[in-house]
């Protein structure tokens, strides 16, 4: 009888999906920008829906994706020395960004239009479970590929997982870590509201995977404020589950990232921190065979040879290195020498410059004057990448006061387009033909990014890049820019009746620092369409109580 009510149950949950937006989410969220014009077409396609419903006061959308293009052509049409070929195809690239954002809102409103709350949340829910399902099969292919249970701690293959384990978990997007982290955090919140335990569980997992420092800061403060001011005993629970999960994680799953967040932390408040001391080269008796020459592990054998018979000459118990001692097999009588550990520190994480750092330093050495000797040095000193680059923009602003209202133009200082447009290919390929660098851009955020990534792989995290959308918004859009997103955005959610919507907005607020999310068009689509069913799920109660 139980099964029969379980299989009855399911088919309910199927039934009441919206497949049609579940297949929408799962293209549009992913990182090329080609499928994701291809998921609007499929939308589009099958709900020609065109009734936006603009207005000046009660809007159906958030005006704000009108509003942004409006000040770019108002830039363009000011500024002359912006009328060449390659910024002009710059500025239809940033106008279409906000015209397909503005699609996608379209379709995510009516989708809490046209179907209850309880589809929505169906529909969600599977979302996450797909999420979760690819993310973890990506752990669990590192898992194979290292014979590592817990790959967090593996420092085999130079560390190529180890610390950096988490930036492979990027879920059904396919776009970065930060990215899925983002994606769960909103699941948690939802589910914590929504008392989804199982589901709940399955995001905090998944959140703890990729080992967002970041997310996992704003998600903890999330809760621990939900705790206090908003949460009955069972969701109290919840969070206390919750924080004990990351807790655990962070002490004994991937103790590394915890010593990283604690450095990270201490450099935000201006404390200083020892630099890392430089590894010794690393001798070839102390290297695992795995990753020798033949012709060094003839060196290695012969050196060990010499090692042992001088060893035993002087009548002293024979060792491979300080730590490690050679013994005698009691069965054969033969000399055992134990290999290397691949987790002892000398022949760790690579220090050869990659690819991209090839292609980076390249780009420099083309423009001389690109890279300001003090922004390296400021590098060097592991001062916070974010802090320099707030700290740029103010500057220019500041001594810029005539483009303080409106901002440089878009693509002109602080924005993926900036980077796309510099045919670096830092945010996918772009035509050198067509390339385009703003020397507001080139000498403050491009000049601190190169400074950056030519570094030490340490370095390159999102505490260090100059990506943030409010810096987007002040340096490129000005202060009316700034203004417009605060009455026009946050303020469309903020008037209306929202419960946990709050919470994604504070999470919202707070991943704005980090990204330029409004050209990603990934998880803003996500926190857009909670918010829009939370309104419609106060909407419905209000309904209810009126009947």
């Amino acid at each position: 009888m139980n099964t029969r009510k379980s299989v009855q149950s399911f088919k309910d949950f199927l039934r009441l999906t919206d497949w049609r937006l579940l297949v929408f989410l799962l293209l549009v969220m992913n990182v090329k920008l080609v499928v994701k014009l291809v998921a609007i077409l499929f939308i589009y396609l099958i709900r020609p829906n065109f009734h936006f419903g603009l207005k000046n006061s009660g809007s159906r959308l958030p005006l704000f994706y009108i509003a942004a293009p409006a000040i770019a052509l108002f830039n363009f049409f000011i500024y002359r020395e912006l009328w060449n070929i390659p910024y002009s195809v710059a500025l239809i690239i940033a106008i279409g960004y906000c015209l397909i954002a503005f699609a996608v809102i379209h379709q995510l409103k009516l989708a809490t239009e046209i179907n209850s709350p309880l589809v929505i949340s169906n529909t969600l829910i599977l979302f996450f479970i797909i999420n979760a399902a690819v993310s973890f099969l990506t752990l669990s292919r590192i898992m194979i590929e290292t014979g590592n249970f817990n790959p967090y701690r593996y420092q085999g293959e130079f560390q190529k997982y180890f610390i950096s384990t988490g930036d492979y978990i990027k879920g059904i997007s396919f776009d970065t870590s930060t990215t899925n982290a983002l994606i769960n955090a909103a699941g948690v919140i939802y589910f914590l509201n929504k008392k989804n335990i199982a589901m709940l569980l399955l995001c905090m997992a998944t959140l703890l995977l990729t080992t967002s420092n970041f997310t996992n800061l704003a998600v903890m403060a999330i809760l621990f404020f939900t705790f206090l001011f908003n949460s009955d005993k069972l969701q109290k629970s919840l969070i206390i589950i919750c924080i004990a999960f990351f807790a655990f994680f962070m002490a004994q799953v991937s103790p590394q990232n915890n010593k990283y967040l604690n450095t990270t932390i201490a450099r935000l408040m201006g404390k200083e921190v020892p630099k890392e001391k430089w590894v010794r080269p690393v001798p070839v008796t102390e290297k695992p065979d795995s990753i020798l020459t033949a012709e060094e592990k003839k060196e290695k054998f012969a050196q060990f040879y010499i090692d042992s018979m001088a060893l035993q000459l002087a009548n002293k118990p024979p060792r491979t290195n300080k730590n490690e001692t050679v013994v005698r097999d009691l069965t054969t009588g033969v000399l055992v020498i134990p290999e290397p550990s691949i987790h002892s520190a000398p022949f760790q994480h690579k220090r050869d410059t990659t690819t991209e750092q090839k292609k980076l330093i390249g780009f420099i050495e083309e423009n001389k004057n690109l890279v300001a000797p003090d922004t390296i040095e400021l590098v060097k000193e592991q001062k916070l990448g974010k802090l320099l680059s707030a700290k740029q923009s103010v500057d220019f602003m500041s001594h810029h006061p005539y483009q303080l209202a409106a901002g440089t133009g878009a693509g002109n200082f602080s924005s993926k387009l900036a980077f796309k447009t510099a045919a670096l290919g830092i945010t996918g390929n772009y035509p050198s033909s067509l390339k385009y660098i703003n020397s507001n851009f080139e000498k403050n955020h491009l000049s601190l990014y190169l400074s950056v990534f030519i570094n030490d792989t340490g370095l390159h995290s999102v505490f260090n890049t100059p990506n943030s959308a409010y810096d987007q918004l002040l340096t490129e859009y000005g202060i009316i820019g700034l203004a417009l997103f605060a009455f026009f955005y946050f303020g469309f959610f903020m008037r209306s009746k929202l419960s946990y919507g709050w919470q994604i907005l504070a999470l919202l607020a707070a991943a704005l620092f980090i990204e330029y999310w409004f050209e990603q068009l990934s998880v803003l689509i996500l926190f857009e369409l909670l918010l829009f069913l939370n309104i419609k799920e106060k909407d419905t109660k209000e309904e209810w109580k009126k009947k």
